[in-house]
Formats: C-alpha cells, sequence, structure tokens
C-alpha cells in the first residue's frame, strides 16, 4: 500500500529540485523546465502503460533525470569514452539525489535502494532488454518521452534521414511490444510517423 502523505511529499521535493532546470521545453504549447516535464511525462507513461505500477517504480519515474543539468556532458572530453564516464557519473548523481529526498521524507532504507537502482540502471544491460520488469517499463517510458518531444529536433539538427532511421531503429529494440505500439499510436507529424514506420519495418 502507498502512503498518499509521504509519497505526495516525496513527488513535491522531486518536482521542486526539477524546477530549478534552466533548460526548458515546449511542451503541447506550454514552456516548462526540461526536467520538469519530462518528470511529469514518464510518470504519466509508466501509469498508462503499467497501472499496477509499485511505489519504488513511480518515484524511480519521477526522479530518473533528477537535477541532470548539474552534470553537463561539456564537462567531459568527447568521443565514447567521456560519454560512458558522463553517463555514469549522472546516473550516480541521480541516485544519490533522489536517496537524499527520499530518506529525508521517511523511506525505509530498502525502498530508498530500489529507486536508487532504477534510476541509476544498475540492471540495466548495455545492450539488449533488461530481465527486471520495472527496468522495461522505465526504458519504455524513456523511449516514448524522446520520441514524443525530442525526436523532431534531433531529425533537424542530424538532417540525414538514414541516422535518424537508425537512432529511432535502436530506440525501439530497446522496448517492450506494448512500448513499440504506444509509440506508434503517439499524435504525431506525419514526417515523424514516417520515419517509425520506416525504422520498425527494417528491424523486422
Amino acid at each position: 500500500m502507498i502512503d498518499d502523505e509521504r509519497f505526495r511529499r516525496a513527488i513535491e521535493a522531486i518536482d521542486s529540485a526539477n524546477a530549478d532546470d534552466p533548460n526548458t521545453i515546449e511542451i503541447h504549447g506550454e514552456v516548462r523546465p526540461k526536467e520538469l516535464a519530462h518528470a511529469a511525462l514518464m510518470t504519466e507513461w509508466v501509469s498508462r502503460l503499467h497501472p499496477e505500477a509499485g511505489e519504488p517504480l513511480l518515484l524511480a519515474a519521477r526522479a530518473h533525470h533528477l537535477r541532470r543539468w548539474a552534470v553537463p556532458r561539456a564537462d567531459y572530453p568527447e568521443g565514447r569514452a567521456g560519454y560512458l564516464r558522463w553517463r555514469r557519473d549522472l546516473h550516480a548523481r541521480h541516485a544519490d539525489d533522489v536517496g537524499r529526498i527520499l530518506s529525508e521524507v521517511g523511506y525505509d532504507p530498502d525502498t530508498v535502494a530500489r529507486v536508487q537502482t532504477l534510476v541509476a540502471k544498475k540492471d540495466q544491460p548495455a545492450r539488449g532488454v533488461s530481465d527486471d520488469a520495472d527496468a522495461r517499463a522505465m526504458e519504455d517510458a524513456l523511449c516514448l518521452v524522446f520520441i514524443d518531444t525530442q525526436l523532431r529536433a534531433l531529425a533537424d539538427q542530424l538532417d540525414d534521414e538514414e541516422k535518424i532511421v537508425e537512432v529511432v531503429r535502436r530506440t525501439l529494440r530497446k522496448m517492450s511490444p506494448a512500448g513499440v505500439a504506444a509509440a506508434l499510436d503517439l499524435p504525431l507529424a506525419d514526417r515523424d510517423r514516417a520515419l517509425i514506420e520506416q525504422a520498425t519495418a527494417t528491424s523486422e
């Protein structure tokens, strides 16, 4: 059973931390701090695809990119080695930050550790799909938020249809069948839907 008051305080604390994001994003005509908006969308997708989601999963969805801007990619060397180091440090920072918040509002060590594991992607294989159902739910939600809010900007930036189709193909491979079906059902522009359909067709 979820302790509604404790859960509410945790969500408020996470949202308050993300509200400081200096980066913004426009979603459905509303400009909001980027990570605050992404956290809300993550929660919505997890709840929609997994109505039975437990408290640790819901908390992890809200905190998946907690204060992400505090560990800038630009502070690390270019190239794959620098990228991997950044991701490792980023995940550790997310886990530390959410652990502190959850402990302060009264969560037990086991719940805190479980949320930290999900946020830090400790059970996520480098390639392929995790055996952890909650980790798979997180990955579905992450991919759906990317497709819904960032796909078009990335496609414009790359300006290379073959490259963006490959990005979408790799994204879809991380997702469950239910997640892929949800992606195909998104109210996307025709050109973005075509990218997903092309990536889906070439991955079969």
